[in-house]
């Protein structure tokens, strides 16, 4: 019989195990990407590669997880001591930089549950530094590691290392951050075998399942609650960056008694470039947005999967043929899968749904030499800006929001590290939606290049503003600018990737969230 108040207990325990891997990956990572600006998540799941529970992390990982550990289980039998490597966005990945490690959890020589991270790398090779370049296929985006024993037995696997630190700018530092995403592992592992050893195995077990079962009947009562019927919503991905787009995203929410059914395949055919989105960032955006609103205390785990299908359509922009090109998919498409999650609850739901955010992750990658070391560097982060506003409450200003939960980057940590030089960081003041409640003001952020430099930046919402919700207005479209040593400036399209000279400098102006309700309701 469970007791609610030790299922309590299981629930943090196991949570706070993800907690702590994600603390000690965040001190031991070299990256400023992983150190810094925390781009990484954490999670444990049973021996069947079900998510049991994750740390407060990145929701376009935590969401995805589920399938690469599903599919490094499938590929491999596990000893103790193994850990498996993958980033292969065919092969339960996301996209390339983000790589996953997953380690097995035995116990009196029981194989009884797993751990793994998901770290964002700041390069995986491709053909320009970040590896987010505006890609025609997964080949130009990075090394492909499909599940691949890291470490067997114990023994780092160091044929593998060499050959995947050979592809890649800055291997130091990936070789330190790879390091890192072990050692999270080996504390979540032991920390799994102290609560073993406290309550024991059969407990533990019971109380893993448990959670996942309350998981499932919590969310279905919730849905319950809403009313049932169809709601239909659709935005737009601008462009691919090779002259394609926009590119409609559809969604049909059926509400169905218990269960939400969310059919994309109304959406647009796969882009030739790098926006198409494989189906376990769609599952992600999904997942995060029906816990963001029916969530609350909800354990987030396998449970919640169960009560929520999925539909796309082979060959689209939301489940590409391999070897189509991904890296933006992540990032940029799973922000507008989220607008259009939204926009559709919004019929349903009025009072709890805000406005469109800003609705990109504004992805800047830089890579060169270091003319202070002679070495190699790739530097990679995103920029926050507006969130919407909704019934309640104006919308935050400069900060990251929905499938990202990643800090801005430290000036003095990126000048630091980096031939790079920031010059402006400050709000931008005005950029937010107007309405009963204002959209939060997105973000300017300069860079001055100390080096010649290569950059990439890969954004959205340059073309089409972020939605306004019944009444407010839109918030404002981002600017990408290039400012030569003249001071002349120059506006770049949403994706690109060109040379920058010692002395030029990029400003990113970051989208204002949209406003909720009409303007002139709003007192003061």
């Amino acid at each position: 019989m469970v007791d609610p108040f030790r299922l309590e207990v299981f629930k943090n325990a196991f949570s706070s195990v993800a907690e702590q891997m994600g603390a000690v990956l965040r001190r031991t990572a070299f990256s400023p990407n992983i150190k810094e600006r925390q781009d990484f998540s954490c999670a444990v799941f049973d021996a069947e590669g079900r998510l049991v529970a994750q740390a407060s992390h990145i929701p376009v990982h935590l969401g995805s997880m589920p399938a690469s550990v599903k599919e490094a289980i499938k590929s491999f039998s596990f000893q103790e001591g193994d850990a498996v490597v993958l980033n292969d966005p065919y092969a339960g990945g996301t996209h390339l930089p983000d790589v996953t490690v997953v380690s097995p959890v035995f116990y009196e020589g029981e194989l009884l549950f797993f751990v793994a991270n998901r770290a964002h790398h700041a390069d995986v090779g491709g053909a320009s530094p970040g590896s987010m370049p505006v890609s025609k296929s997964l080949f130009e985006e990075g090394f492909v590691i499909p599940p691949t024993k890291l470490v067997k037995r114990g023994r780092l696997n160091e044929e593998f290392l060499r050959l995947f630190l050979r592809n890649v700018r800055a291997p130091k530092e990936r070789e330190a951050d790879f390091k890192a995403q072990l050692m999270a592992n080996e504390v979540g592992a032991r920390l799994i075998a102290e609560l073993l050893n406290r309550e024991g195995k059969e407990r533990v077990l019971f109380y893993a399942e448990e959670l996942i079962n309350y998981a499932e009947r919590l969310l279905r009562k919730r849905i319950k609650r809403l009313p049932d019927g169809s709601y239909c919503f659709f935005d737009f991905v601008e462009d691919d960056g090779l002259g394609g787009g926009p590119y409609r995203v559809a969604l049909e929410l059926t509400v169905k008694d218990d269960e939400l059914i969310f059919d994309f395949t109304g959406s647009d055919g796969q882009a030739k470039g790098g926006v198409n989105a494989v189906r376990s960032v769609v599952e992600s955006a999904v997942l995060y947005a029906v816990v963001a609103l029916l969530g609350g205390d909800l354990p987030v785990n396998e449970g919640c999967l169960r009560a929520i299908k999925v539909k796309t359509r082979k060959g689209s922009l939301l489940d590409p043929r391999f070897p189509a090109g991904v890296s933006a998919g992540n990032v940029e498409t799973s922000q507008r899968i989220v607008d259009v999650v939204l926009g559709a609850f919004a019929q349903v739901l009025p009072e709890e749904v805000p406005a469109a955010s800003q609705g990109t992750m504004n992805n800047v990658a830089v890579g060169g030499i270091d003319p202070r070391t002679g070495e190699p560097f790739a530097y990679y982060e995103t920029i926050g800006g507006g969130t919407g506003a909704s019934a309640k409450t104006d919308g935050e200003s400069a900060v990251h929001s929905h499938m990202t939960n990643t800090l801005n980057t430290p000036v003095e940590a990126l000048e630091h590290h980096y031939p790079i030089r920031v010059l402006t960081y400050r709000v931008r003041r005005g950029s937010g939606g107007a309405g009963l409640r204002r959209g939060g003001d997105g973000i300017v952020r300069e860079y001055l290049f100390l080096a010649d430099a290569e950059v990439s930046v890969v954004s959205e919402r340059r073309k089409l503003a972020p939605y306004g919700l019944f009444g407010g207005r839109d918030g404002a479209k981002g600017k990408n600018l290039l400012i030569d040593a003249e001071g002349n400036e120059r506006e770049l399209p949403s994706k690109f990737v060109r040379e920058f000279k010692r002395g030029e400098r990029l400003r990113i102006e970051t989208p204002g969230g949209g406003g909720y309700g009409a303007p002139d309701r709003r007192r003061g």
